[in-house]
């Protein structure tokens, strides 16, 4: 029914926007003689249509199910309903979800003897909410109505509107950064409130499944954590991303001709548009069996299926596109100029590309690495998939290992009590991931400034 009332909220605004448009256009016969032109005036009417009836609806939906629960609480089919306020707010939620749904199946055998009272009222509350709706947007679009006259500053009052909306969309952005960083800061802190700091940080022991009474301390170092997502993401992915992007920008900017570029260029950004969980499904089932099956070939004793390599070859592979992509950007901001005169001064196009365009585009590439290596060591879907569980300290990428990301995810997944401290570590491993990235980005950001050369 929401979308049915939505639906026509906006049909009246589209209305009311045709509506004073037209009668705008009566009395417009030129920008002398009207302050805004006639469509700020059907703009005006149409948000004086939308906008109280959206707030009015708002307003009815959050009140309106206290209204029903009142009703259905009160009629003979609720009469055995108990006191209790839990069992009664259970029952109340069953009801609703049978009068959504009748298939839908309750626990509590009172759940369906009040549906029916259930879906009464809420049709009759959602009459009478549409009733309001449509009264709260009769009487802005009347305000808006009178006011479509020639002197009026249609366009002024619109474009305010315009910059509220803009300023609200930028403060709900703020608002969720903030929230989420106060929540992994909350729940970081309670769980530092039962595992001492130093010893989450340089601990080289995670089993968490053991931590209980006094073994907490001994039992939460994150270390193998740290150390598994760095040669992962920060080690074996990037010396697969980092020469591939940077050689195929190169070639894509200096070598290849319109028509190559045009084919190439969409080919590789592709990689790009890839979900995640694909690269883990390609980790998991191609390149990890392949790895192992290559590493008993030269020798090795009962190489694992899940290992690091396999994780950070696909890893590098999905970063591949980022890196050229920046990498593209920065060596065509370079000026032309800089490149003609290196050949004129009889240098080859390989010396001037390594001594002219890598050393001025450096600082957008570094950039680029850096955000790729937060990106990395932020994934989750392929070491999930291809990393193993494993924490362990190690320099075999053979090796199973697991990483923060990997361990976020399983602390949080399944039945889990969250006031304890191996759920809470999850948060703590979060806020620790949340400082490293932000730290990346803000050296990326700052070499970008300091090393930036203005060209004429």
């Amino acid at each position: 029914m929401t979308g049915a009332v939505l639906l026509a909220a906006f049909a009246l605004g589209l209305i009311g926007w045709f509506t004073a448009r037209a009668r705008a256009r009566l009395l417009y016969t030129g920008r002398e003689s009207m302050h805004s032109m006639p469509v700020y005036h059907g703009w005006h009417v149409a948000l004086w249509i939308v906008l109280p009836a959206l707030l009015v609806w708002g307003l009815w939906s959050a009140i309106s199910p206290h209204f029903v629960d009142g009703v259905v609480l009160g009629s003979p089919a609720a009469a055995h309903i108990p006191s209790d306020p839990v069992q009664r707010a259970a029952i109340l939620s069953e009801a609703r979800g049978i009068a959504a749904d009748p298939a839908f199946i309750g626990f509590y055998d009172q759940s369906p003897t009040i549906a029916a009272p259930m879906r009464a009222a809420q049709a009759r509350f959602g009459l009478i909410g549409t009733v309001l709706m449509v009264l709260a947007a009769l009487a802005g679009g009347g305000y808006a109505w009178t006011r479509v006259r020639g002197g009026f500053p249609a366009r002024t009052r619109v474009e305010r509107v315009v910059m509220l909306a803009l300023l609200a969309a930028s403060l709900l952005a703020i608002l969720t950064t903030l929230g989420i960083v106060g929540s992994l800061v909350f729940e970081a802190g309670l769980f530092f409130r039962d595992v001492s700091p130093i010893a989450f940080l340089t601990g080289l022991h995670w089993a968490p499944a053991n931590a209980v009474g006094d073994d907490l301390n001994a039992n939460f170092g994150a270390v193998p954590l740290f150390w598994g997502t760095i040669f992962i993401g920060a080690i074996i992915a990037m010396i697969v991303a980092i020469p591939l992007g940077l050689m195929s920008a190169v070639y894509l900017t200096q070598y290849a001709d319109a028509r190559a570029r045009k084919v190439l260029k969409p080919v590789l950004e592709i990689l790009a548009g890839i979900p995640t969980v694909v690269y883990g499904y390609f980790a998991a089932l191609t390149v990890a069996p392949f790895i192992r099956d290559l590493a008993a070939s030269l020798g090795a004793q009962n190489p694992s299926t899940e290992s690091a390599l396999a994780a950070g070859l696909v890893m590098g592979v999905m970063i591949i596109p980022f890196v050229s992509s920046m990498a593209d950007d920065a060596i065509a901001a370079v000026p032309r100029a800089m490149a003609d005169g290196s050949l004129a001064m009889g240098a080859t196009k390989s010396e001037t590309i390594k001594k002219v365009l890598l050393p001025a585009a450096l600082p957008g590439i570094v950039a680029g690495v850096m955000l790729a290596v937060s990106r990395a060591i932020g994934e989750t879907m392929i070491v999930v998939m291809a990393a193993g569980a494993a924490a362990r300290l190690s320099l075999n990428p053979l090796e199973s290992m697991t990483t923060v990301t990997y361990q976020i995810v399983q602390l949080l997944t399944g039945d889990q009590e969250f006031n304890s401290p191996k759920t809470l570590s999850a948060f703590a491993l979060g806020l620790v991931l949340f400082v490293v990235t932000l730290i990346l980005n803000i050296i990326a950001l700052r070499v970008v400034k300091r090393f930036r050369e203005a060209y004429e």
